[in-house]
């Protein structure tokens, strides 16, 4: 393994870290931006300096490459010459040469793992590290000892005693047509929610969602099954059970063979609120804006892609279009309360990446007409941003057409909401998204609840989503309060006008009983979310009692 440098990252006095709100982004010179980068790749210049070679790089060969004018870094065995980068860099060259001549994967993973570095530096790709040939195992034989998947007994208590009491297990079980395959989670409340299934072809993968971690069952399957299948979920021992259907009715000697990460269990980085820190850095600016998108890119660990087809798509109000996604039939995927995923779209020659928090098709079930069933569907609610990268192209998707999808992330949890008495929900614009599940969830399975208060804020009357079908809901359930507040209206508007300030909250924010257990959800544009938790500690809400939505 190499060295991954002790300091800091971003240093505490570096360009990433300047003083004017904590902010990544620095100014870069005329010519610079991402557009100019990509045009760069595709130039057919050399950026390597290796004239098209891929090369083996040791430890000590990389650790030559120091320099701003040779800066070589290695992110997840790979090596890169960023030197041709530099200038290009939102962050800055200084932070790049925090990982020059070494691996720079762990700090790369604390600033901004999201980095499409794949797509972006595939061009200044030097080769890979060299590493030790790892000594493979005979799995087919290995699990020919196996009965059906079932380990005889003397092993299985070897093997629990290694793992310890709380490591997740998996075995399998066949019948003339079907392979059971059984994950113990050993824990209580998984449903399936928590389960995430994708096969295709041989390759079959299954991520269960435990606690703060991700248990992942990675295997190439050794003969072939049908698409359809189905999950089922014992919520009271916390076993999941995935029924795979045989292609061929014969006898399997063994499930198949590992494949990457396989049965490893992977701490989740989202597990924290970073509003919640003290040592909360802003590192990614207005998320919402059309710039500085090739930031994410959840191509790690954790985070699988599948495509998923478009098969509507309609105005909800100006700007704002509501996508529903049809899921491939060889995938399982419910994405939980307050979770986001990744779309990623080709765009000049670079793959784009964006997070979205998913939606219900609707706020009223009157609406809803599904031809597939629901848990086939995933909507978005996207602002079209015309003079941006990334909406546009999507926007200009036709009905069939296919965007990749990842595996959901997110630090919310549902447990926030045991009995639960207010909720309050501040929202401004698309940052009305998460909200959208929430409210039908505490409206129908929150019995503690009391009251749901939502203030809702936008540029102008035009701007607001769903506005009748929050007015029907409001009338429907007594329960829930809107308020809309316009920063921009014309003059016949006779609700509130305004930005988040301690006077509209201190209005609005009336707990029902002075020790009422309380919960403040709030997203919208980084600095509306950061004043508004700023405002929400000086009314004297408790760390706990707010959960701010950030990709």
């Amino acid at each position: 393994m190499l060295n991954v440098p002790s300091q800091s990252f971003p240093a505490p006095r570096s360009q990433q870290r300047v003083a004017s709100g904590g902010r990544s982004k620095v100014p870069l010179k005329q010519g610079r931006s991402l557009m100019d980068w990509i045009r760069l790749t595709k130039s057919g210049k050399d950026l390597t300096g290796l004239k098209g070679r891929l090369i083996e790089v040791t430890e000590e060969e990389l650790k030559k490459h120091n320099k701003k004018d040779d800066c070589w870094i290695c992110i997840r065995g790979f090596v890169y010459n960023v030197s041709p980068y530099m200038e290009y860099h939102p962050g800055g060259e200084d932070e790049l040469m925090r990982a020059a001549g070494s691996d720079g994967t762990e700090l790369f993973d604390q600033v901004h793992r999201w980095v499409n570095y794949e797509s972006m530096l595939k061009e200044c790709l030097v080769g890979r590290m060299a590493i030790k040939p790892a000594v493979l195992k005979d799995y087919r034989e290995e699990e020919k000892k196996v009965l059906n998947g079932m380990l005889p007994k003397s092993q299985v208590t070897d093997t629990r005693a290694k793992e310890g009491p709380s490591y997740p297990s998996y075995d399998w079980f066949q019948t003339n047509s079907l392979v059971t395959i059984a994950i113990y989670t050993k824990q209580k409340g998984i449903n399936l929610d928590s389960i995430i299934v994708d096969h295709q072809d041989d390759s079959f993968r299954a991520e269960t969602i435990i606690k703060d971690c991700l248990y992942l069952i990675h295997i190439g399957l050794s003969h072939e099954v049908q698409e359809d299948f189905s999950v089922r979920v014992v919520e009271s021992v916390g076993k999941i059970e995935i029924v795979l259907k045989k292609k061929e009715n014969t006898s399997w000697d063994f499930l198949g063979h590992p494949l990457e990460n396989h049965n490893s269990l992977i701490p989740r980085k989202d597990t924290e609120d970073p509003y919640m820190k003290d040592s909360y850095i802003r590192k990614n600016i207005n998320q919402r804006r059309e710039t500085f998108i090739f930031t994410f890119n959840p191509d790690v660990v954790g985070l699988y892609y599948r495509k998923c087809q478009l098969i509507s798509k309609e105005n909800v109000t100006h700007d704002t279009r509501l996508f529903c996604l049809m899921l491939p039939p060889s995938t399982h995927l419910q994405v939980p309360i307050g979770q986001h995923v990744y779309l990623k779209l080709p765009i000049a020659g670079t793959e784009i990446v964006k997070p979205y928090t998913p939606v219900s098709g609707s706020l009223l079930s009157e609406f809803k007409e599904p031809v597939l069933p629901n848990n086939k569907y995933i909507y978005f609610l996207i602002k079209i941003y015309h003079t941006g990268l990334f909406t546009p192209e999507l926007d200009r998707l036709q009905i069939g057409d296919f965007v990749s999808v990842s595996s959901p992330e997110g630090n919310f949890k549902i447990s926030k909401f045991q009995e639960l008495e207010d909720l309050f929900l501040l929202a401004a614009g698309t940052g009305f998204t998460p909200m959208v599940k929430i409210l039908n969830y505490a409206l129908t399975d929150i019995p503690s609840l009391r009251k749901v208060k939502l203030i809702f804020f936008n540029k102008t009357e035009d701007d607001i989503i769903w506005r009748s079908q929050l007015e029907k809901l409001a009338f429907k359930d007594k329960r829930l309060d809107v308020e809309f507040v316009l920063s921009a209206p014309i003059s016949e508007w006779n609700g509130k006008q305004g930005h988040i300030s301690p006077a509209l909250l201190s209005e609005f924010l009336k707990r029902n009983l002075d020790k009422s257990k309380v919960l403040v959800c709030i997203c919208g544009p980084v600095p509306f979310t950061e004043q508004g938790v700023r405002l929400l500690q000086d009314l004297n809400f408790s760390k706990n009692e707010i959960h701010s939505f950030t990709a």
